[in-house]
């Protein structure tokens, strides 16, 4: 099973899946859609049925049960995109056994995995490392989890002697940018609950994420020539410092871990007529989540006072909830996951999602869906890297799932 996964995945990276912020076409980019097709047709050589692939890019195909008890249907889903922050144009994975220490990626030691900025590095001595040249991301996120559930759904194909319910699988585009469930039919999809595999960490299962939202600030200015631009000129580019200069300097991704929120400013541009900045909003508390945009509005009025009424603007977008609220109103959900982990001697990590997945939103269209590990780690990253055995660990804890839903 680890070569069949193994092979799976070095196949998978080599297509760039990037998805496009901005784009108007669903899903963003061409090359999504091409790679669902290579899915579908894996998925019917496998011998899966019902095998769909619709104009969104969604690909969805059944395991039919091998057993007339009456049994839950389980879905997994896993995302087909890479993150648009960093190439994955020619993908160049190799195989390292790691032997300790800093780990260059490319023969000019431009690249370097350390464990000095990676300390879980100095857990994995002795390990299979999945790594890239150091000029694009890898895929794990979340090539990864497709792998591995097709790889589960291939064992359970060739051992029907295995008793199991009915098995939904997903996989869905445009996730990296917030858009992967945006036409996800959960009624046609038809699981009574799911597990999206796209998390990192070998052991994670996590089942709370951020409140999200997005936010742009348009500065408006006047330019005038500079010689003569006193008590005349303003400055659009001077406004949008002073906005962010009056942010919490330390409430930013490189300042805070666990359940502290943020303000990210993830692009600027701009010139003395206007300038637009554009934030990412995080917090896993609604009511300080609520706080932080207001704070959005106090600092624009704020400036407004000095530099006209005009002068800046605030546009917030809500992206998505804290999926806790739903997933403890089904708490077998995650007790199932655990139990699958405690069988396979997998020391449990209940950690909160910094960040997103498509089970966030999901779970608020019905669709109660924790998330579990992958074994990736670095996502969206130049050092992207993946575990071999810790992506055979995940698929052996779908398989697990699996079998302990058909004795419950």
């Amino acid at each position: 099973m680890t070569e069949k996964l193994l092979q799976r995945f070095l196949t998978y990276v080599q297509y760039n899946t990037q998805s496009q912020e901005g784009s108007l076409s669903f899903p963003s980019t061409a090359s999504q859609m091409d790679f669902a097709k290579l899915l579908v047709q894996e998925c019917e050589m496998l011998g899966l049925k019902d095998v769909q692939l619709d104009n969104y890019g969604y690909v969805m195909a059944t395991l039919p049960a091998t057993t007339d008890k009456p049994l839950p249907t389980i879905g997994f889903i896993a995302h087909m995109d890479t993150s648009p922050d960093c190439s994955g144009n020619q993908v160049k994975p190799r195989l390292v056994t790691y032997s300790g220490g800093d780990l260059f990626l490319d023969a000019a030691h431009s690249y370097c995995l350390s464990p000095q900025d990676f300390p879980i590095l100095d857990t994995l001595v002795g390990e299979t490392l999945i790594v890239t040249d150091g000029t694009t991301l890898l895929g794990a996120d979340d090539k990864c989890g497709i792998a591995e559930i097709l790889t589960a759904m291939e064992y359970l194909l060739s051992h029907p002697e295995i008793p199991h319910g009915t098995i939904r699988i997903a996989f869905t585009p445009d996730e990296e940018i917030g858009h992967g469930a945006d036409h996800f039919d959960v009624a046609r999809f038809g699981a009574d609950f799911a597990y999206t595999v796209d998390g990192g960490e070998l052991g994670e299962c996590e089942i709370e994420n951020f409140y999200a939202a997005s936010a742009k600030i348009i500065c408006k200015g006047r330019n005038i020539h500079p010689g003569y631009a006193k008590g005349k000129m303003k400055n659009s580019l001077t406004i949008a410092n002073a906005f962010h200069a009056l942010l919490p300097v330390h409430e930013v991704p490189e300042c805070t871990s666990d359940y502290e929120g943020f303000f990210h400013l993830h692009h600027m541009e701009g010139t003395v007529e206007q300038t637009t900045l554009s934030y990412i909003i995080r917090d896993f508390d609604q009511d300080s989540f609520e706080k932080r945009k207001i704070f959005l509005y106090q600092i624009a009025t704020q400036l407004q006072a000095i530099y006209g009424k005009e002068a800046v603007t605030v546009l917030i977008t809500n992206q998505y909830n804290n999926m806790r609220t739903i997933i403890e109103k089904h708490p077998h959900v995650l007790a199932l996951a655990k139990k699958a982990m405690a069988h396979l001697e997998i020391p449990i990590k209940k950690v909160p999602i910094r960040g997103g997945t498509d089970g966030a939103r999901l779970s608020f269209m019905g669709l109660p869906c924790p998330n579990l590990f992958t074994g990736g780690y670095n996502f969206h990253s130049h050092l992207e890297f993946a575990v071999l055995s810790h992506m055979e660990a995940a698929t052996q804890t779908l398989l697990q799932i699996i079998r302990l839903s058909a004795l419950e």
